[in-house]
């Protein structure tokens, strides 16, 4: 018998993987860093994109992508990380959405595949090789996850919705 689980290492990969893609971005939307908007960019585009109010729906986005990033990385909190990540990425895909599936026309492929990945590994678990396995996984309870996804898609479902309600609507006959 190995004295490893393929299994763990796989979800090592895939946390670091996606929590450092998630983290980039939210470093960007939060920092300025890599050629980011920094809190006041973003600021703006949150605006021009219809969320409201647009400063704490940037620091919501970025924290939701860095936070949840850095988290899933470490495996730790993993439920409420990819909750956290997930509930972002869920306001990427609305902003996406008009734009159809696939990235090349601006579409929502990506944040989708992002969100997915990372309700994914916080539904799983971290695997062996974290901190929520060192801690004992007090962080990492079945009824963590059942809050952390409960709390991050109503609080996505309200921040889309008010996005919905705020964007103006375009009549046919005028354009």
């Amino acid at each position: 018998m190995a004295c490893f689980d393929r299994r763990d290492l796989g979800l090592l990969a895939l946390r670091i993987g996606t929590g450092a893609v998630l983290a980039a971005h939210g470093a960007q939307k939060l920092g300025g860093w890599f050629g980011g908007g920094g809190i006041e960019g973003t600021t703006a585009a949150m605006e021009a994109m219809g969320f409201h109010p647009p400063k704490h729906s940037a620091v919501a986005a970025g924290l939701g992508e860095a936070g949840g990033g850095v988290l899933l990385a470490l495996g730790l909190a993993t439920p409420a990380a990819g909750a956290a990540a997930a509930g972002a990425m869920a306001g990427a895909v609305a902003v996406h959405a008009p734009s159809g599936f696939f990235v090349q026309r601006g579409g929502y492929e990506y944040p989708a595949f992002l969100g997915f990945t990372a309700a994914a590994i916080g539904l799983a678990g971290p695997g062996r090789f974290s901190l929520d396995h060192a801690t004992g996984h007090v962080l990492n309870r079945p009824w963590t996850v059942a809050l952390a996804f409960t709390g991050s898609a109503l609080a996505a479902a309200a921040v889309v919705g008010r996005r919905a309600k705020g964007r103006p609507t375009v009549d046919p006959d005028t354009t």
